[in-house]
C-alpha cells in the first residue's frame, strides 16, 4: 500500500457527480436546495474546526507483492447529461507477473455474485472456501473477488487474467465502463423486487463476513486489501453511477467491518498489556522471561496491526467518504451518513472528533429527507451516551439551532427523529437547550401528525412531567394523602392553559396518554377537584378547574374508545392487546367514576361549561358494573342529578349531553333499563307540562306576548328539542301546538325566530319517529294516512318559509326540506305498503332550493367588521347548506340539471366549497354521464351569458371574466379523466350542446354580415377537444360544418378566430385542414446519418450522471 498511497497522493480529486458551485455562506432551513458546499469555501468558513491530518501510510511489513498505483484519471468530462460510460484511450500494462491459474469460477460456473444473489448458501462457508483458494493461489482468487464487485454493479463485462496481469485498476475500470452493456439504467442496488432487496442485504453481509474471516490472516498480507481498496476507490470515482453507488456501499461496509477489527485488536491489546503487567509484578524467581518477551512481541504486533487498520480507515475516508458524502445521488449520501454514525459509536477514539462530526453537521441541510434522517439517526446514539458529551460540545454549539429547527421538518419521519434527538440532549446534556429551544418542541404536542405529537409528548415527560422522589407527598385538608402525580397534574393543567389552545385538549391528551401513566390517574384528578386543599396547598382557581375537567373527560373518552382525535391520522384496526387494554381501562374508569361522578355533578351543578363536560362521562361507562357491583344507590343519585340539571339549565350542550346519557342508560341490553326508563318518563312528563304551560300563556297573549312569555316558551322548547333527537316523544301530542307556531310564522305573525326554528326541528324529528314506528310489513292504516297528511302539511309550510323574509326560519326550513326529501324519497317505493309516503319534489320546489343556494351560499363576504371566529361559523353554515343540497343531487332526488348553478361556481369559490362541488360532480357522473355532461354545458353557457352581459352583449376574449370561464372549462375537462372510451358519449353530447349554443342564432341581428353573437363560446369548447376520440373528432367536425354551411361566405376577420381555433382542434390525421387558416407544418431537418456505435458505449453515454 505505500506505493498505492504515494501515487494516490498525486491524483487530483475527482469531482464527478458533485456540484462544486454551491456556497456555505447562506445555509438556510429551506430544504428545497441541496447543500453541496464549495471546497475552498468550506476550508475558509470552517477554519476553527479540527481537520484530520493527511493519511499516513501504514507500518510497512513484509511485502509479498507490491502493487503499482493507478495513474491519475483524465480530467472530468464537461457538464452535460449523465453518462454511463465514456470510451477512453487505453494505457500501458501492469507491473508484475503471477502464476497462471484456473478460470474465474467457484464451482460449475457459479460465481460469487450468483451465490450472493441466490442467498441459499451460508456466506461464512462460501468465504471460508474462497480464503482456502486464496491461500492456495491468490491471483485467481483475487480475480474472483474483483469480478464479484464488477458484476454487483450491474456490469456484465469480464476481467480476464491477462487484464489482471498487465493492466492497472484504472485501465480495468475504463474497459469495464466501455463494456457496460445494460438494457436500462437499473442495476442491482436500485432494482425492485424481493430478490434484489435480499441481494443488497447479502452484499453488505458478504463484505462484513469477508473482513471478519480474514482478520487474523490475509488482511495484513499487503496484497488483498491493497488491491481491493485500490479497485473500490477507483470505482467510487467513476462516471458510471452504478459503479460509484456499489463501490461506495462496499467501501462504507468495509470500513465498518475494519472498525470491528480495530475494536477486537484494542481488546486483545489491553488483555495482553494486563498479562504483561501481571507477569512483571511477579518476583524475580517466579517471573518467566520468555513469557515476557512473547507478550512484548505480541503487544508490538497488535500495535502494528492496529496502526495498519487505522491507516486503511484513514485512507478510505479521505479517498472515498470525503467525496461521496455530497454525491448527487441521495442514496450514496445516505449510505455515508448512516455508516459514519456507526463508526463514531463503535470507535469514538478515532472517529468521534470534530473533523468527522462536521460532515454530519453540513449534511443536516441536505435537500433529501432520507439523508437528513440518516444524519439524525447517526447523532442519536452519540447524544444518548453521557460519556461522549465532552466530545460533542463544539459540534453542538455550531449545529444546535439546525437540530432544533428540524423538529419542524416537512418530512414527518425527520421531524420525529429530530424530537427524539432533542430528548436525548435534554436527558444527558440538560444545560444545552434554552427555554426558547424547548418551546419549539412544546408546541408540537398539538401537531396534526400523531407520531410527531407523541414524540413531543415524550419530551414533555422528560422536561416537565417527571416525578421528584425527594418531594414529600402532600395531604388534603381531611388528611388524605395526595398521589405522587399531583404536582404533575397541576403542571399539566398550567401548561394547557398557557398554550392558549383550550379547544384542543383532546390533542394534548392523545400526545401524552400512551407515554405517561398520570394521564389515567383519575383518582388523583378527582381528588384535586373534590378534596379541599391541605396545609401548604393552593386552592384551584375556576379556570384551572375547568381545564382539569376537560382533560379528565378527554382521557376518559380516549381510554374507553381507543380512538385518537379527529385529524390525527386514519383510524386503524386495534390489536388484541390494545383491545384488552381498552376493556381494562373502561372497567377501571367506570368503577372510579360511579362513586365520584355524583359528587362532581353536585359540586359544579351551577357551572354550565363544567357540567356539559362531566355529563359526557357516563356515556363511556361499562354499565353492567352498576348491577354486578351492586351500585344501584349510585345510579339513583346520578339519575336524580341529571333530572335536576335538565330542569335547571337551558344551555344546548348541557341538555344534549343529558339526553345522550339517558339514551345509553335506557339501552335494551342493560339490566338497569327499567329504572332508567321510569326516571326518563318522569322527566319528560315534567318537561311537557312546562311546555304546555308556556305555550298556552304565549298563545293567549298573542301579539302582545312579552319577553317573559317568549323566554319561558323558548327554554321549554330548548329542552324538548334536545331530547326529541334521541327519544321518541310522538306520544305527547306535540304536533298540533308546533304546527300552530309554524303557521303563525308563515302568516307573518309575531313568533320569534328561535321558537320557529325549534318548532321546525321538532316537527322533522316527529315525522322521522313516526316513520320509524310504522310496521314495515303491516302498518296501521290510520297512522299511515296521518303521517302522509302531516308530511304534506309540513312541507307546504316550509316552502312558504323558504321564500319568507325571516332569515333564520328560512334557513331552518331549507335544511328541513332537504332532510325530509331524503328520508321520504323514492326508496320508500321499494316497500309496497310504504310507497304512499314517498315525496318527490316538483319543478317549483327544485327551483326554490336552487334559488336558496344561489342567494345564501355563493355570496362574497362584504362585512369586514366580522371577527375571524364569526367568519368561520358563517362559512361552516354555508357549507352545510351546500352539502344538504348536493345530497339531493347525489341521491338523484332532484335532477342533475339543477346542479348547473352550483357547478358554475367551482372555480370562483374553490377554496370554500371546492371539495363539496367536486364530490357532487363525480357522483353525478356516476348517475348519468351524458346528463352530467349536458349540465356542465349549461353551467358554461350560464357563465358565458353573464360575461356577455357585463360587456354590453359583446364578448371581450381578453377580459378577466372570459379567462375565468376558460379556466372553469379546463377544470371540467380534467374531471373526465383519461378514459376516453368510458366518457365517449358524454363528451360528444357536451360538444353538441356547445355547438348548438354557439351557432344559435346563426345570424347576428346587430351585424348581418358578422359572426353569430355566441361564436366566442367555441373557444371555450376547445378545452374539451382533447377528450374526443379520433373518429369522434371527425363526426363533431362534420356536425360543426353542417351548422355553418349557410354562412361560409361570411367567414372573414379576427371575429371568426374562435371558429377556426375550434375547427383546428378537431383536426387529426386523415382530416382535411381548414381552408380559412391553413395548417402550419413544421419544417423538419433531415436526419443526420451517424455511424452506428456499440450498444454498450451508447448506453453508457446515456446513463452516466456526471
Amino acid at each position: 500500500m505505500p506505493a498505492l498511497r504515494s501515487a494516490r497522493a498525486q491524483i487530483p480529486q475527482a469531482n464527478y457527480g458533485i456540484d462544486m458551485s454551491e456556497s456555505t455562506e447562506n445555509i438556510t432551513m429551506d430544504d428545497t436546495e441541496e447543500f453541496i458546499p464549495d471546497q475552498h469555501e468550506l476550508d475558509v468558513a470552517l477554519d476553527n474546526m479540527e481537520f484530520e491530518d493527511t493519511p499516513q501510510p501504514p507500518a510497512k511489513r513484509g511485502r509479498k507483492r507490491q502493487i503499482k498505483a493507478p495513474p491519475p484519471p483524465p480530467p472530468p468530462p464537461p457538464a452535460g447529461p449523465e453518462m454511463v460510460g465514456v470510451r477512453k484511450p487505453r494505457r500501458g500494462g501492469r507491473q508484475g507477473g503471477g502464476t497462471r491459474l484456473r478460470p474465474l469460477v467457484v464451482e460449475d460456473g457459479i460465481t460469487l455474485f450468483d451465490i450472493v444473489k441466490s442467498g441459499r448458501s451460508a456466506l461464512q462457508a462460501v468465504i471460508d472456501d474462497w480464503i482456502e483458494r486464496y491461500n492456495n493461489d491468490r491471483d485467481p482468487a483475487l480475480l474472483e473477488l474483483m469480478q464479484f464487485f464488477i458484476r454487483s454493479s450491474g456490469c456484465k463485462g469480464t476481467i480476464t487474467m491477462e487484464m489482471q496481469e498487465h493492466m492497472q485498476h484504472a485501465q480495468i475500470i475504463r474497459r469495464m465502463t466501455e463494456e457496460f452493456d445494460e438494457d436500462s439504467g437499473d442495476y442491482p442496488l436500485i432494482m425492485s423486487g424481493p430478490v434484489w432487496k435480499k441481494f443488497r442485504a447479502n452484499f453488505c453481509e458478504f463484505v462484513s463476513v469477508l473482513v471478519r474471516q480474514c482478520q487474523y490472516s490475509i488482511i495484513y498480507d499487503q496484497y488483498l486489501m491493497d488491491n481491493v481498496i485500490s479497485l473500490l476507490t477507483g470505482l467510487s470515482d467513476s462516471q458510471v453511477r452504478a459503479f460509484r453507488h456499489t463501490s461506495t456501499l462496499a467501501v462504507m461496509k468495509l470500513m465498518t467491518a475494519l472498525v470491528d477489527v480495530a475494536l477486537n485488536l484494542s481488546v486483545n491489546k489491553d488483555f495482553t498489556q494486563r498479562q504483561y503487567e501481571a507477569e512483571r509484578q511477579k518476583s524475580q524467581s517466579k517471573r518467566a522471561t520468555e513469557r515476557l518477551e512473547v507478550l512484548m512481541q505480541k503487544r508490538k504486533e497488535l500495535e502494528e496491526q492496529t496502526e495498519e487498520i487505522r491507516n486503511m480507515l484513514n485512507y478510505m475516508f479521505k479517498s472515498v467518504f470525503v467525496h461521496r458524502y455530497r454525491d448527487t445521488l441521495p442514496d450514496i449520501r445516505s449510505i455515508c451518513m448512516g455508516e459514519i454514525g456507526i463508526w463514531m459509536k463503535k470507535y469514538p477514539n478515532m472517529f468521534l472528533d470534530d473533523g468527522y462530526l462536521k460532515y454530519i453537521g453540513w449534511t443536516l441541510h441536505d435537500k433529501v429527507g432520507d439523508t437528513r434522517l440518516k444524519c439524525l439517526q447517526s447523532l442519536l446514539p452519540l447524544y444518548q451516551t453521557e460519556e461522549l458529551g465532552p466530545k460533542m460540545e463544539l459540534f453542538t454549539s455550531k449545529f444546535k439551532d439546525r437540530i432544533v429547527s428540524m423538529t419542524l421538518d416537512k418530512e414527518y419521519d425527520v421531524a420525529v427523529q429530530g424530537v427524539k434527538l432533542i430528548i436525548a440532549i435534554q436527558r444527558n446534556h440538560k444545560d444545552i437547550l434554552s427555554d426558547k429551544d424547548c418551546e419549539h418542541v412544546y408546541e408540537l404536542v398539538y401537531s396534526s401528525h400523531r407520531a410527531v405529537a407523541q414524540t413531543a409528548g415524550e419530551f414533555l415527560n422528560v422536561k416537565l412531567f417527571t416525578i421528584d422522589d425527594d418531594t414529600p407527598l402532600a395531604k388534603s385538608k381531611r388528611g388524605k394523602k395526595r398521589s405522587p402525580n399531583t404536582p404533575l397534574i397541576r403542571d399539566l393543567v398550567q401548561f394547557f392553559i398557557e398554550s392558549e389552545l383550550h379547544e384542543h385538549g383532546a390533542y394534548l391528551v392523545d400526545s401524552l396518554i400512551d407515554n405517561n401513566p398520570m394521564m389515567k390517574d383519575w383518582e388523583c384528578m378527582t381528588d384535586l377537584l373534590l378534596e379541599e386543599p391541605g396545609k401548604g396547598e393552593e386552592a384551584l382557581e375556576d379556570k384551572i378547574e375547568t381545564s382539569l375537567i376537560e382533560i379528565v373527560v378527554c382521557t376518559v373518552r380516549q381510554s374507553a374508545t381507543g380512538e385518537p382525535p379527529v385529524g390525527r391520522g386514519p383510524n386503524r384496526k386495534l390489536s388484541t392487546k390494545e383491545q384488552r387494554q381498552i376493556i381494562d381501562d373502561k372497567v377501571k374508569l367506570t368503577e372510579h367514576f360511579i362513586q365520584t361522578l355524583p359528587a362532581l355533578l353536585a359540586k359544579y351543578i351551577q357551572d354550565e361549561e363544567k357540567i356539559a363536560n362531566l355529563m359526557t362521562i357516563p356515556q363511556y361507562f361499562e354499565l353492567e358494573i352498576y348491577t354486578t357491583s351492586r351500585q344501584e344507590k349510585c345510579l339513583e343519585n346520578l339519575l336524580k342529578l341529571i333530572h335536576e340539571i335538565v330542569l335547571r339549565h337551558t344551555n344546548t350542550e348541557v341538555l344534549e349531553a343529558c339526553a345522550k346519557t339517558y339514551e345509553l342508560l335506557c339501552s335494551d341490553e342493560y339490566a338497569i333499563k327499567g329504572k332508567c326508563e321510569v326516571a326518563r318518563a318522569t322527566l319528560l312528563d315534567q318537561l311537557m307540562e312546562k311546555f304546555r304551560e308556556a305555550y298556552q300563556a304565549f298563545i293567549e297573549e298573542g301579539e302582545e306576548a312579552d319577553d317573559e312569555e317568549e323566554f319561558a316558551l323558548l327554554t321549554s322548547m330548548n329542552r324538548i328539542t334536545s331530547f326529541i333527537d334521541c327519544h321518541d316523544m310522538t306520544a305527547y301530542n306535540l304536533w298540533e301546538p308546533l304546527m300552530t307556531l309554524i303557521k303563525a310564522a308563515s302568516d307573518d305573525k309575531h313568533v320569534p325566530d328561535p321558537i320557529v326554528c325549534k318548532s321546525i326541528r321538532c316537527c322533522v324529528n316527529l315525522l322521522t319517529w313516526s316513520l320509524a314506528n310504522l310496521d314495515n310489513h303491516n302498518p296501521d292504516k290510520n297512522a299511515l294516512k296521518q303521517l302522509k297528511r302531516n308530511l304534506n302539511e309540513f312541507m307546504s309550510l316550509c316552502r312558504l318559509l323558504i321564500t319568507s323574509a325571516r332569515d333564520a326560519a328560512e334557513e331552518e326550513a331549507f335544511l328541513a326540506v332537504c332532510d325530509l326529501l331524503i328520508i321520504f324519497s323514492k326508496q320508500l317505493a321499494n316497500n309496497a305498503v310504504l310507497a304512499a309516503l314517498s315525496y318527490e319534489p316538483d319543478v317549483n320546489l327544485s327551483g326554490q332550493l336552487t334559488g336558496f343556494i344561489e342567494c345564501k351560499v355563493f355570496i362574497d363576504d362584504e362585512d369586514e367588521d366580522q371577527d375571524e371566529h364569526q367568519k368561520i361559523e358563517e362559512l361552516h353554515k354555508r357549507r352545510n347548506f351546500l352539502a344538504s343540497f348536493s345530497k339531493l343531487v347525489v341521491y338523484n332526488i332532484v335532477s342533475i340539471r339543477n346542479a348547473a348553478d352550483v357547478f358554475k361556481h367551482y372555480c370562483r369559490f374553490y377554496n370554500d366549497y371546492g371539495d363539496i362541488i367536486k364530490t357532487a360532480l363525480g357522483k353525478s357522473r356516476e348517475i348519468n354521464k351524458v346528463t352530467c355532461a349536458r349540465t356542465l354545458a349549461v353551467s358554461l353557457t350560464s357563465v358565458f351569458k353573464e360575461v356577455q352581459a357585463e360587456h354590453g352583449g359583446r364578448i371581450n376574449r381578453g377580459s378577466e371574466g372570459f379567462g375565468a370561464l376558460k379556466e372553469l372549462a379546463r377544470r371540467f375537462s380534467m374531471s373526465f379523466g383519461l378514459d376516453l372510451v368510458r366518457n365517449r358519449e358524454a363528451i360528444a353530447s357536451l360538444h353538441r350542446e356547445g355547438i348548438i349554443f354557439a351557432l344559435n342564432p346563426l345570424e347576428n341581428p346587430e351585424e348581418p354580415r358578422g359572426p353569430p353573437p355566441n361564436i366566442a363560446f367555441l373557444e371555450i369548447m376547445c378545452e374539451f377537444s382533447n377528450k374526443l376520440m379520433k373518429q369522434d373528432k371527425k363526426t363533431v367536425l362534420q356536425y360543426l360544418e353542417k351548422h355553418m354551411s349557410r354562412a361560409t361566405h361570411l367567414m372573414r376577420g379576427e371575429e371568426w378566430s374562435p371558429y377556426v381555433t375550434y375547427k383546428n382542434s378537431l383536426l387529426h390525421h386523415g382530416t382535411h385542414a381548414s381552408e380559412f387558416e391553413p395548417t402550419v407544418q413544421k419544417h423538419r431537418e433531415p436526419k443526420e446519418h451517424k455511424p452506428r456505435r456499440a450498444r454498450g458505449k451508447r448506453k453508457a453515454e446515456q446513463g452516466s450522471d456526471r
